[in-house]
């Protein structure tokens, strides 16, 4: 629990055998000790105010004095319950010279600052909800940085945990010291100590639809590897474009872009028949590399990234902070993607089983599906989802009377049947657009024809 003079940090650590695992990592980047003495501060100039009628908030000079009092104030009220401000000739007036003099309780600090206080506690509840531990399994709530004197900090974070913090650690040095240590694993000179730190945001991969999909969710230990197997989303398609995505938000462009490379010299085939194994390696370096490749021709490219990405932890607060406040709209926004995907794929494996069956289905039940599938191509020109969700299902429900017939009129031979029930199930893979962790699985990645 580190709360120092300009941020706020919460670090969730499994230790064993000289091995310190971070599970979960979260904060508030504008929460620390200047907001506590700048809330001191406006509570004197208010009162100063008051008493004298002079506004002190636009004498420079003042503010500084004001400020170092301030400061002083929050720390003697963690160690005694009560302090007095006193500043002699703050300013002046027709009267003659002003003075300060008041006295504030901690009691008072406490309600001032009650606010500041209670901001803590969020990012605590996300740091245990992102490890998948509860308050009850921590052992221990060591205290880091300044602020971490204040007794309503402390008695908010045994508030949180459930438990008194440890205060054993000099929470002016802890910061330094860790630092210095992880300089010496750095540099070799240290090797009984090993820290396995987390990705700070999800990485992915911009899928068909402009959708951002997960390959390396959020906190994730690393050194790290995972694998998926994506497919393309045009007929034809020779040429498939890698674009590397990090952040918490469901569509592509809401992220940031931190790589893209292109894969060439596809063969020609059916949309949904190339197999393309994209793989996410992060050392322990915290570097990125990113390869792709076509499993039927061998073709391979890769990105390595570096770590860190460019982005300060001001931006990876900021990114996760967003992502919590649009996470409603952009679950709506990536239904509207999925639903539209699904029914596209629909009328591709719908068409392809129609000609497949062509001379065992009715001429009526022919155009009966047909007029579904135009349905639903009408529903996907309009980009309205709930006529494309109704479209879908009345084409669903015309292809399985079509595949009773069909297996009805081959009832009785022994292989009567089996096309058009491995045909539909190829129809209902395609038109899935999660992905599995196995080989078979494959995803329509928008791997746009260029």
């Amino acid at each position: 629990f580190d709360l120092g003079g300009g941020t706020f940090d919460i670090t969730i650590l499994q230790m064993g055998d000289g091995v310190f695992e971070v599970k979960s990592t979260n904060g508030d980047t504008f929460l620390g000790g200047d907001d506590f003495d700048q809330t001191i501060l406006e509570w004197m100039i208010d009162e100063f105010k008051q008493e004298t009628g002079i506004d002190l908030a636009s004498d420079r000079m003042a503010l500084q004095r004001l400020r170092d009092a301030a400061e002083r104030a929050k720390v003697e009220l963690s160690s005694v319950l009560e302090t007095e401000i006193n500043l002699p000739f703050i300013t002046a007036d027709a009267s003659g010279p002003q003075h300060m003099v008041k006295t504030l309780s901690r009691a008072k600090l406490d309600q001032l600052v009650a606010t500041l206080v209670d901001r803590t506690e969020g990012p605590c509840r996300q740091a245990l909800t992102d490890s998948g531990l509860s308050a009850d399994a921590i052992d221990e709530v060591i205290m880091v940085g300044g602020m971490s004197r204040m007794p309503a900090i402390q008695e908010k974070v045994k508030q949180v945990f459930g438990k008194e913090p440890n205060r054993n650690v000099n929470p002016d040095e802890a910061v330094a010291m860790g630092a210095a240590i992880q300089a010496g694993v750095l540099a070799g000179d240290v090797d009984d100590i090993v820290l396995l730190d987390v990705t700070p945001l999800t990485l992915g991969l911009e899928t068909l639809g402009s959708v951002m999909t997960t390959l390396i969710s959020r906190n994730t230990t690393i050194p790290t590897k995972k694998n998926e197997t994506f497919t393309t989303a045009a007929e034809n398609q020779t040429t498939v474009d890698i674009h590397v995505l990090q952040g918490e938000r469901s569509m592509a462009a809401d992220n940031k872009s931190i790589g893209r490379f292109m894969l060439d010299g596809l063969l020609p085939a059916p949309r949904g028949v190339p197999q393309i194994e994209v793989t996410f390696d992060i050392d322990a370096n915290g570097i990125l590399s990113v390869s792709a490749q076509d499993k039927g021709t061998g073709k391979e490219q890769k990105i390595v990234i570096q770590s860190g990405s460019g982005l300060e932890k001001e931006d990876i607060e900021r990114m996760v902070d967003e992502a919590a406040q649009n996470e409603e709209a952009d679950q709506v926004r990536r239904a509207e993607v999925e639903t539209r995907n699904q029914a596209d794929s629909l009328v591709f494996s719908s068409e392809k089983l129609l000609a497949d069956n062509a001379d065992k289905v009715p001429e009526e039940l022919k155009t009966e599906v047909q007029g579904k599938i135009d349905a639903v191509k009408a529903a996907i020109a309009s980009n309205n989802t709930v006529d494309m969700q109704t479209a879908t299902t009345e084409l669903n429900a015309a292809l399985q009377k079509m595949g009773e017939v069909v297996y009805s009129q081959g009832a009785g031979t022994e292989d009567g049947g089996q096309g058009p029930g491995d045909g539909s199930a190829t129809g209902g893979q395609e038109g899935d657009p999660a992905s599995s962790d196995d080989d078979e699985g494959t995803v329509e990645g928008e791997f746009r024809e260029v």
